[in-house]
């Protein structure tokens, strides 16, 4: 999905993992274009004009929903959800415990779980609702010394694609990008 000016311009946007790469360069430039953008991240702290900030654990469904909550309330709506919290692991499958299984989809995973139930009522209200989910050409692809990231992202481009499928009638569009690691290019 290609966001130009004209396209966004005014729409409120709630970015999760905004505190740094995609995210904050996203939340940047959306806002550089004249949308109003919330960035939620575990520490709000040192939020660049005009993007303001909210306290997330995208791991903590209780924070979620108050975090996009708080966000809708800031900006009067939500229009746009960028669920792009996410964390990296390297490895091979014989690399990683189980905990930190655990942890990676825990957050890459399980937070677009939380975050997009959470933003759909602010969501249905808007006629230019979308959800857009950073995925990976590692869904798809196999990369060496990333199966625990792959299956992370594999697991984000499936119930995105069954997300758009279930909200389609509602009006909400949802998509996913792929986040295209340079190393691998």
């Amino acid at each position: 999905m290609k966001i130009t000016a004209p396209e966004c311009a005014g729409l409120r946007t709630v970015v999760t993992g905004g505190a740094s790469g995609i995210g904050l360069a996203t939340a940047r430039l959306l806002a550089a274009r004249g949308t109003p953008v919330a960035r939620l991240a575990p520490t709000p702290d040192d939020v660049p004009e005009p993007l303001t900030g909210t306290q997330a654990d995208v791991t903590d469904d209780s924070s979620v929903r108050s975090a996009v909550d708080e966000a809708a309330r800031r900006l009067g709506t939500i229009d746009i959800l960028l669920d792009n919290a996410g964390t990296i692991a390297q490895g091979t499958i014989e690399d990683n415990t189980d905990d930190e299984w655990r942890r990676v989809l825990d957050v890459n995973v399980l937070g677009i779980v939380r975050v997009t139930p959470a933003a759909l009522p602010h969501l249905r209200r808007s006629p230019s609702a979308a959800v857009v989910s950073t995925c990976s050409i590692a869904a798809t692809a196999g990369l060496p010394e990333r199966a625990l990231y792959s299956a992370a992202k594999g697991a984000v481009l499936s119930p995105t694609r069954a997300t758009a499928a279930g909200l389609l009638r509602a009006g909400i569009r949802v998509d996913r990008v792929n986040r295209v690691n340079r190393r691998h290019r």
